[in-house]
């Protein structure tokens, strides 16, 4: 992955905007963007994880293509998110520490036609996971 300075270069590298959550989000210490390959990006907040049962992170990862899940031996549990199809697989990730297991992968297409997969690392509540999910497909 390439790093790219800041999301109005994720949005020229994407060749539209990059939809980002509206729902807010726990306290976030630094942010990272990076061009993965033609038409796909991926924005990434590393969360402060000093409070226990604080998650660790989100990824967001955005492209012209669907992408491949990163859980690919987890259970599917389908679901709807903005009116479009969605999956939700979840591991344990046991060898990480504390706030970054478990891991929650979410995948769906938006209307505009982007597929979107969020990945959240640690303690996230679902239903809040859910809803900065929706923010973002409306």
């Amino acid at each position: 992955m390439e790093p790219l300075e800041g999301i109005a270069r994720a949005d020229e590298h994407l060749g539209r905007a990059v939809p980002l959550p509206a729902a807010a989000l726990p306290l976030g210490r630094w942010t990272e963007v990076f061009a993965d390959g033609p038409g796909t990006v991926e924005v990434v907040w590393n969360l402060d994880d000093t409070r226990d049962g604080a998650p660790g992170r989100l990824a967001l990862r955005v492209s012209l293509q669907p992408s491949v899940t990163q859980l690919a031996d987890a259970a599917v549990e389908q679901l709807t998110i903005g009116g479009a199809d969605a999956q939700r697989r979840s591991a344990p990730l046991a060898q990480a520490q504390p706030s970054l297991r478990p891991v929650t992968e979410v995948q769906w297409q938006d209307p505009g036609g982007l597929y979107l997969r969020l990945t959240a690392q640690g303690p996230w509540e679902a239903g809040t996971l859910l809803a900065v999910a929706a923010s973002m497909s409306g």
